[in-house]
């Protein structure tokens, strides 16, 4: 049994959802989403609820179950409030600017990072060193974040990378400090 594709979804006041077949649209102030559900998976609106039904008992039925309900309830989420992740640059010189809608990165090699944003997000740099990323689909914005975040990790020996704003960074000792017997 699944609890949470079990528990209805509220549609937010300013925000307008339609089903029609298996699309889900969902409409707010800040932009549109859609939701395509998958075959063994329905969804109706009743009382300014939206419910969330599988058709059978399988495995697959109830894992897509809670799986689909969240996607519609970040996309009610998304359009009414938005997403945003914040990541920070570590590293003598590490640093970020805009070129236009381009993000330019410094993160000491010989050439400058250039990265496109996805269409849909937006990207401040408000300092040097720390990077926001925008946008009303939850997943796109967490994927956009990763990729920035994966072209330099935060390395565990001195610390140095672009990580999410408040993740922690557990430091390694390196060899040299063991001391040679």
């Amino acid at each position: 049994m699944s609890r949470i594709g079990n528990q209805p979804i509220t549609i937010e006041e300013g925000v307008t959802v339609t089903i029609k077949d298996k699309n889900v649209n969902v409409k707010g102030p800040k932009g549109e989403l859609n939701v395509e559900l998958h075959f063994k998976i329905s969804a109706e609106i009743k009382d300014n609820e939206v419910i969330v039904s599988r058709m059978d008992e399988e495995k697959l039925s109830k894992s897509l179950h809670g799986t689909f309900r969240m996607h519609i309830a970040n996309a009610i989420e998304g359009v009414k409030n938005g997403y945003e992740k914040k990541l920070e640059l570590v590293g003598v010189g590490y640093r970020a600017r805009l070129e236009g809608k381009t993000l330019v990165m410094t993160l000491g090699w010989n050439h400058p990072v250039k990265v496109e944003p996805y269409e849909g997000i937006e990207v401040e740099v408000p300092e040097e060193t720390k990077i926001t990323i925008k946008g009303i689909d939850k997943q796109q914005v967490g994927e956009f974040a990763a990729k920035i975040r994966g072209i330099r990790k935060p390395e565990p020996y001195k610390g140095k990378g672009i990580r999410y704003e408040g993740e922690y960074v557990k430091r390694k000792s390196s060899k040299s400090s063991l001391g040679v017997a």
